[in-house]
C-alpha cells in the first residue's frame, strides 16, 4: 500500500471545506488522536488520519515539526479536515527545549494563546525538569496564576523517575508525581504510570475531580516509555474508561500511543484504529464491564 501524501491545506482550501463548526459532536466523552501517534509522520497527516478513522478532534503536540507551531497552518488543517483541536501540548519534552522560546513560561503563554485561537479547551503540560530551578520553584504558583487568567485548563501530566538497570534518577520537580503539589487540573497518562510503576487507580483518586484530561496508552511496567496500544499492556485501561463514564467526566481522552515501528501506513492505521475502538467500546458500554479483568484488557480489531 502506497504511502498517503498529507498536506497543509491554504487558505482557499479551508474556506471552502467543512469545518468544525459544522460538524455535530458525539455525545459524551470525545475521544482525540495525539499528533505524536503518528510519528515520524507528520502534524499535516494525524489531521489526515483523525478524519479518515473518525476521530473525534486532534492533540496537537507542539515540537520541531513547523506545522504544529504555526497556529494559522493548524487552523487551516482543522477546517480543511472538519477536524477540531482540542487541546494543545505545550513544547516541554527535551527535543524541544528550544521551541517558541528557551523561556518555558513564554512557551506556556504561547500554548495558552494557540488554545484560545483554535478554540481548544486544555493546555497539557509537564512538571519542569530538575535543572530548571527557577522555573521549578514557581512552577505551582506560576500554574495557578496562569489558570486564573483564561478560561483554558492547564493540566499537568504525571511523569516518572528516569531508570537505568539499577539505578533511578528523579528528573522532575517539584515532582514527577504530580498529586504531590496542589495543582487545579490534572492529566493522567496510562504509559507514564506503567513506567513509574505506580499504582494508576490510587493515582486517578488522588486526583478526583480535578482530573480534567486523559492520555490513553499502556505499558508493561518497563523503563522506556512504553505508549503501547490500550489493552496491550498491564495498565487499568478499561476500568478507567469506565469509570469516566460513571463520574461524568467532562475532559477528553487522547490516544497518545507509540506507532513508530509500524511497518506501514496501513498498520499504523489499524493501531491507531484499534485504540479508538478500544476507547469507544468501553465509553459506551461501561455496565456490560463491571470489572476490568484479562478479558477486558484483550479487546481487539479485526485488521
Amino acid at each position: 500500500m502506497a504511502e498517503p501524501v498529507a498536506r497543509t491545506p491554504d487558505a482557499k482550501d479551508a474556506k471552502d471545506s467543512k469545518g468544525p463548526k459544522d460538524v455535530k459532536d458525539p455525545k459524551g466523552v470525545k475521544v482525540v488522536l495525539s499528533t505524536a501517534s503518528v510519528y515520524p509522520e507528520s502534524t499535516a497527516t494525524a489531521f489526515e488520519i483523525a478524519a479518515r478513522l473518525g476521530y473525534d478532534g486532534v492533540e496537537v503536540m507542539v515540537w520541531t515539526d513547523p506545522v504544529s507551531q504555526d497556529v494559522e497552518a493548524l487552523r487551516r488543517l482543522s477546517d480543511y479536515h472538519g477536524v477540531p483541536v482540542h487541546a494543545v501540548h505545550a513544547p516541554c519534552l527535551l527535543i524541544t527545549q528550544r521551541v517558541w522560546s528557551p523561556d518555558p513560561w513564554v512557551k506556556l503563554q504561547r500554548a495558552r494563546a494557540a488554545a484560545e485561537q483554535l478554540g481548544a479547551s486544555t493546555v497539557v503540560v509537564h512538571p519542569p525538569f530538575r535543572w530548571q530551578r527557577q522555573y521549578a520553584r514557581d512552577f505551582v504558583s506560576g500554574i495557578w496564576r496562569m489558570a486564573d487568567e483564561t478560561d483554558v485548563r492547564f493540566a499537568v501530566e504525571n511523569m516518572y523517575p528516569w531508570r537505568y538497570r539499577d539505578r533511578e534518577m528523579l528528573a522532575y520537580a517539584p515532582e514527577w508525581d504530580v498529586t504531590k503539589d496542589d495543582y487545579r487540573h490534572f492529566t493522567i497518562d496510562l504509559s507514564h504510570t506503567a513506567t513509574s510503576r505506580s499504582d494508576t487507580m490510587a493515582m486517578i483518586d488522588r486526583m478526583g475531580d480535578r482530573l480534567g484530561h486523559v492520555h490513553l496508552a499502556d505499558g508493561k511496567g518497563s523503563a522506556k516509555d512504553e505508549h503501547l496500544v490500550p489493552g496491550r499492556g498491564s495498565q487499568p485501561c478499561a476500568e478507567l474508561l469506565h469509570r469516566l463514564v460513571r463520574t461524568g467526566f467532562d475532559g477528553h481522552v487522547v490516544i497518545e500511543v507509540n506507532t513508530r515501528r509500524a511497518m506501514s501506513a496501513a498498520e499504523r492505521e489499524a493501531d491507531l484504529a484499534e485504540a479508538l475502538a478500544f476507547a469507544r467500546l468501553h465509553l459506551s458500554a461501561p455496565d456490560l464491564w463491571p470489572s476490568a479483568g484479562d478479558d477486558a484488557q484483550e479487546v481487539r480489531t479485526e485488521a
